[in-house]
């Protein structure tokens, strides 16, 4: 027998994906890359009132526009809301932050992360670019510049990377407690992290559909490894006071 008994496994992380009513092709990838990397998934929909202590982190994903009264707008485009999902997002992100849980957004969760911390949208910014083209882009024909110094610039190991573009709307004023962390062609916020101790990422583009890039399943990775790290930390805590 050994002297020194094994360490218990740790338990595998359960990730929140937020989205909408119907899980779209978006989230089934998201999922994808959550599991390729021992990860446990719970779909939440607009409405769902989850209990956010049971999970290990957070996916805000892609989908409607973030409604302007948000941030203290009107509707200035015809656009897809879902105000319903508004409120289930924010919830979820409240809790999340009381309780220093991972925080991952993509697209339209990015945008939503960064209103949540006080920021405001670009309702359009087709009709503003220079320097990049104005139609979606599927494939990481976007040209997409990190800043070194931040989580993102340390995954992705090379401080310009290809990115998709689906989006219309961007982030504009920068909320409270973020930082930027990459810019495309015509300056347009493509990254957020926060400068807390919570891991909090937001990404414009959507790595889900970029997963045969070993750059962008690393997001995917690191965000995992964060819930893993966070899991362990709360247990660890729960021992300590049961002692």
């Amino acid at each position: 027998m050994s002297e020194h008994p094994e360490a218990p496994e740790l338990p595998g992380v359960t990730i929140g994906v937020s989205g909408p009513s119907r899980k779209g092709t978006a989230q089934r990838l998201i999922n994808l890359g959550l599991r390729l990397h021992g990860a446990r998934t719970h779909y939440i929909r607009p409405g769902d009132r989850i209990d956010v202590d049971l999970l290990d982190g957070l996916v805000l994903s892609g989908g409607t526009h973030v409604h302007p009264s948000n941030y203290g707008q009107e509707p200035q485009v015809t656009a897809r809301y879902d105000r319903q999902r508004d409120s289930t997002d924010i919830h979820l992100l409240k809790r999340a932050e009381d309780l220093g849980i991972p925080v991952f957004g993509i697209c339209r969760g990015a945008q939503f992360i960064n209103v949540f911390h006080g920021g405001s949208l670009c309702q359009n910014v087709t009709p503003l670019r220079e320097n990049t083209r104005h139609r979606p882009l599927l494939l990481p024909l976007q040209t997409v510049r990190l800043v070194r110094d931040s989580r993102l610039g340390r995954l992705m190991h090379n401080p310009v990377i290809g990115a998709n573009r689906i989006h219309s709307q961007a982030i504009k004023r920068l909320g409270r407690n973020l930082r930027v962390t990459a810019l495309d062609n015509d300056l347009f916020v493509q990254a957020i992290e926060n400068t807390g101790r919570q891991w909090l990422m937001g990404v414009q583009w959507h790595p889900e559909y970029l997963l045969y890039h070993a750059g962008h399943r690393r997001i995917f990775s690191h965000f995992v490894q964060a819930a893993e790290a966070r899991k362990l930390e709360r247990l660890e805590r729960r021992s300590d006071t049961a002692d």
